[in-house]
Formats: C-alpha cells, structure tokens, sequence
C-alpha cells in the first residue's frame, strides 16, 4: 500500500515536514530534530490507517492525566458552571439550563460528542439555546474538559434574534383593562408612566417616593447609576394603591423578571400578547 505522507527536511532552516500526496499540502513539524520528527510523522501514517484504533489509544493517553474524562458528561460541565455563578445570574443559569433542547445531550460524554450533536440540540431549541450552548461548550474548553472544539467558532450557526418592538398605548390599556390583580395592575401601569426597568420597578419601596417634590427616585440594578424622576398626578393614584408602608411594597417583587406573573394565562385566554414586554432601550420603558 503506498503511503501517504512523505517526510522531507528543507535545507534552509533545517526544519522537517510532510507531504500529503492526496491533498498536496506540506506541513511543519515544527521541529528540527530527526527522531521526533519520524515519530511524528509514524503516528500519522498509522492514525489514517487505523482511527478507530487510534482514538482509543488518543483516550488513553487523556485518562492517564484526567481519570474523568471518558464518564464527564454535559450536564455535570452546565451544573459546575453554574455553581460560579451570583445572584440573578446564576437564577437565569439554572433556568436556562433546563432547556429541553439539551436533553438529548445531557448525559453524553464530552469526550465523545461529536459536531452533528450540537447541531440536533441547536435543531430544536430557540436563539438562546444557541447563545447558551456555546458557553457551555467554551467553558468545556476553559476547563480543558474537551480537548479540542466540537464546533469551530466560524462554524457556530448565526445567532439571530427576532425583531424588538415597543408596546403601543393601545396593548397597554387592553392589558391592564384585563388584568384583575391589583398589585400586577399597578406593576404594568409603572411600568407604563415611570418608565424604569422592570427589576428597578419591582425593587421600589415606599422611601423611593419623595411626596412632598412628587419626585421618584432609585439605583438601577443595571448600571448603578442615580434615576430621578418627577411623576404626575396620574402616576400619583397609582402610587397610592399601593401599601403605605415600607415592607408591603415587596408584593411587586414578586412580578419581575423578563416574562412578568400571569403572561402565560394571558397567552392561555387569547388575551393581548406581551409584546416584547415593556421592552427599555438603555434604562427607560420605549412607548410606541
């Protein structure tokens, strides 16, 4: 059988290469040295004659420096990622790891995961399965838990978001129109006329409120920046449906997030969508 590299030294430099008959490309060995450069060169004649063989040889070599290797699986690397995670962050982790997108490759061994499962996972999930999995799978590398990418980042498919737009004053009136819960009711219609970020909104309490110069003021969760803000009388009646003392202002805690309580049972009922949410550009609610 002819082989199918060539190994050649070049007289300047004195480094060895080899020559792929099939492909017609050379190669540096990176070295000048001839018996590393024949060792080299053995291995990857033999590794196109045998790859099978050769990739139990290659998870030989890994398990003697990394006795876990060949049983870590993925859901023990999004577990331990998520444990360096704080606070939101890592609420928004432990969520996101419950994509059922990655049950397919959940308990598959990182060692042997091949490029076609990461494309069946990102098949059935959505944009931030995508957005998702290429941290797990860069912090796999990180971690030197893979040995070399699955995906190659030029490879990674495209992450495309769908179109933002801001609510119009006619899907805001029809949801609170809608909406029984008081203190929800209340959440949207700040949201609506303050024009604070949904967080900021829920983390509001009674000493945020200056009455005496109608003025409203607080610390963005985002940017730790000062919001001042001055609030008419309409706002004013929201605000004093309220509960007067401080403590009781947490009921609106309890409707943050990016899909606020109750989204789902107005989605159930056919009712006016969430459009985007009360979406903010910078810090402040846009209105159509």
């Amino acid at each position: 059988m002819r082989q199918r590299f060539r190994l050649y030294r070049r007289k300047k430099g004195g480094r060895y290469y080899i020559h792929d008959d099939v492909t017609g490309k050379q190669e540096s060995l990176g070295t000048n040295d001839r018996a590393t450069a024949v060792r080299v060169f053995h291995s990857k004649s033999e590794a196109t004659k045998q790859p099978a063989v050769n990739l139990q040889i290659a998870r030989a070599y890994l398990a003697a420096g990394d006795p876990q290797i060949a049983t870590r699986n993925w859901q023990f690397v999004m577990e331990e990622m998520v444990k360096l995670k704080k606070g939101e962050t890592q609420r928004r982790w432990q969520s996101a790891i419950k994509d059922k997108a990655f049950d397919t490759m959940r308990h598959l061994p990182v060692l042997e995961t091949r490029p076609e499962h990461f494309l069946r996972v990102l098949e059935t999930g959505k944009v931030s399965t995508n957005v998702y999995l290429r941290r797990i799978h860069n912090f796999a590398l990180d971690m030197t838990w893979l040995p070399w990418p699955v995906i190659v980042k030029r490879q990674w498919p495209k992450v495309q978001f769908k179109d933002k737009r801001a609510i119009t004053r006619e899907e805001h009136q029809a949801i609170v129109a809608r909406e029984q819960n008081p203190e929800r009711k209340a959440f949207y219609q700040l949201a609506w006329h303050l024009g604070a970020s949904q967080t900021d909104l829920a983390f509001l309490e009674a000493e945020n409120v200056d009455w005496e110069h109608n003025v409203v003021s607080f610390t963005r969760k985002k940017t730790g920046s000062i919001a001042i803000m001055r609030f008419d009388g309409d706002m004013a009646e929201i605000l004093r449906t309220l509960p007067a003392n401080q403590s009781s202002w947490n009921c609106l805690r309890r409707f943050r997030s990016n899909r606020p309580a109750g989204t789902k049972r107005r989605r159930r009922l056919k009712a006016t969508p969430w459009p985007t949410g009360y979406r903010s550009r910078g810090d402040f609610t846009v209105k159509a």
